[in-house]
């Protein structure tokens, strides 16, 4: 383990003079040199703590940092000349200081820096943009398809196995339930309830293994082909090359229409808007109000309509892109997939292999590692702060693996039918109240994933209007009137907020309550929307006769 040298620390006195009235004052304050605190900061604290008056604070800053940069320069020489007699006795080998010297310097300049190799993910991905824009996209979109359709009728079997499964062990227990208490008692029927859940275990393992495995072939099997298209491609007398392009859409789409005739999708209310966001320089937007299941921006359809199908051209077409889709989902502060809408999103996200990704199993896994990484760092931080102690309370009621309300972590994915990007929000049972305000965590987190969106090129994001994704009995009229509002406006601060985040880009926010509202309370929403975005009106033009 290498030694640090422990950098020594010198008091200083620093001295200001100045007249208040008639009389003459000297401030003197003594600071540690070398400096390790901001100097605008430093300077607050001394005009708090000392009342200085407000009339001298410009002149105590100039010469407040003036005097730390002098004192710094006289250290950096003061260390400076001690190096150089270091090196004059004899006291540190020429040699090692010269390698060491060369060895920082090619390491931390670009000169220096070996090139970077295109990974296989980079070099799939820029094959995959180019050939989704080209004759062979349907092809692409066609054998996707197929794969869906092949691991859906997997999860079928497993589905129904597992049923058939609990069926046979519902019927069973009733049995031993009848014979309690004459020649059966409690350990027997505790016996038997743990036979049936290692049972289910070892079921429901096997199964999960073999889609892991097939979705796993499927991913070489895709990449593989989609490398060996690209450089079919490129060989301009192939002449199987388009045959082999024209082969499945015609294949697959007959199965597609005749399955469309068959599948029937719930109506979905939806209304849009066009606004202008800006002081001076205004930007527009587009706002939807939609009523759907959160879940169905992310759900594929076994037999697809045709706009379904553009829907999901639309996805792939914008996957490298400057054009990502993102939406909200709320959870709870354990990152994992265990239960409630996590458990419905990663049911729904392994319906359909992810070529581009990894599975979404193994990005949790990842962020679970990243969680506790920052909650040890983060209280690191506290205890220095706390002079080394910190509250025992607090760290009986804090999980490490936990996060809190108002934070929130990224999936990617392209298996899903709109969506690239989900941000998994945490939120509390808090939001189900009425009395949240506009610094409450789950504003301030969608406040933060809007930033990001703002920097990693996600123009269009859908955000629970209501913070919740299903209702319950205490959101009366008033309550879902209330909630809207506060989240309209806070969301249009926000919007406000990104022409300085990066400088006035055109976005979509898509604004999803739950399915189960009804058409009345939808169309409250709706007209509440106009009156707190500022809508674009439309002129008629009436020729003059």
């Amino acid at each position: 383990m290498k030694s640090i040298r422990k950098t020594n620390t010198i008091e200083k006195e620093f001295m200001f003079e100045f007249k208040s009235g008639q009389h003459h004052c000297v401030l003197k304050v003594p600071l540690q040199f070398p400096l390790r605190e901001n100097v605008n900061d430093l300077h607050g604290r001394i005009m708090l703590l000392h009342k200085i008056p407000c009339f001298v604070e410009n002149d105590l800053k100039n010469s407040l940092v003036g005097f730390i940069e002098r004192e710094t320069l006289v250290d950096y020489d003061r260390e400076a000349e001690a190096a150089l007699q270091r090196l004059t006795n004899g006291e540190v080998d020429i040699n090692t200081l010269t390698n060491s010297w060369a060895k920082a310097y090619s390491e931390t300049t670009l000169e220096h820096a070996r090139p970077e190799e295109p990974s296989w993910d980079e070099d799939f991905a820029s094959v995959y943009h180019e050939l989704i824009h080209s004759p062979a996209s349907e092809t692409l979109l066609n054998l996707e398809h197929s794969y869906f359709v092949s691991v859906s009728e997997l999860i079928s079997e497993r589905d129904m196995e597992l049923k058939k499964l609990q069926e046979r062990q519902a019927a069973e227990m009733d049995k031993v339930m009848q014979e309690l208490g004459k020649t059966l008692c409690d350990q027997d029927v505790n016996t038997v309830a743990a036979q049936h859940f290692d049972a289910q275990q070892v079921l429901e393992n096997k199964w999960a293994s073999e889609l892991k495995q097939v979705t796993g072939i499927q991913k070489q099997e895709y990449q593989e082909w989609v490398m060996k298209l690209h450089r079919d491609l490129q060989n301009p007398n192939n002449s199987t090359i388009n045959e082999e392009i024209k082969v499945q859409p015609g294949q697959l789409g007959e199965a597609g229409e005749a399955g469309a005739r068959l599948f029937e999708e719930q109506r979905q209310l939806e209304e849009s808007f066009t606004i202008h966001l800006g002081a001076q320089l205004k930007t527009m937007h587009n706002l939807r109000l939609v009523r759907s299941d959160v879940l169905d921006f992310c759900k594929h359809r076994r037999h697809s309509s045709s706009g379904v199908k553009l829907r999901r051209l639309q996805t792939a077409l914008s996957l490298y892109s400057t054009s990502l889709c993102g939406l909200v989902l709320l959870v709870d502060n354990r990152v994992n997939s265990y239960s409630g809408i996590k458990r419905d999103f990663a049911t729904v996200s392994r319906e359909c292999t992810d070529f581009h990704f990894p599975r979404v199993d193994e990005q949790l896994d990842i962020i679970q590692q990243v969680v506790l990484y920052a909650r040890a760092q983060r209280s690191s931080k506290q205890r220095e702060q706390n002079g080394g102690s910190e509250d025992k309370n607090k760290i009986m009621d804090r999980n490490s693996s936990n996060i809190l309300p108002g934070e929130f972590y990224i999936t990617r994915h392209s298996n899903l039918s709109e969506v690239h990007i989900v941000f998994h929000l945490c939120v509390d049972d808090n939001v189900r109240s009425g009395n949240i305000t506009a610094r409450d965590p789950a504003i301030m987190g969608l406040r933060n994933i809007l930033k990001v969106c703002c920097t990693h090129d996600i123009t269009t994001i859908t955000i629970p209007l209501l913070l919740v994704h299903d209702m319950s009995e205490e959101m009366t009229i008033p309550w879902c009137l209330k909630r809207a509002e506060l989240v309209f406006k806070c969301v249009k601060g926000f919007m406000m907020e990104m022409a300085s985040w990066d400088g006035g880009i055109s976005r979509t926010v898509q604004f999803l309550v739950p399915q189960s509202i009804s058409e009345e309370m939808f169309y409250q929403l709706s007209n509440m929307l106009p009156q707190i975005f500022r809508v674009s009106s439309t002129l008629t033009l009436t020729s003059k006769r």
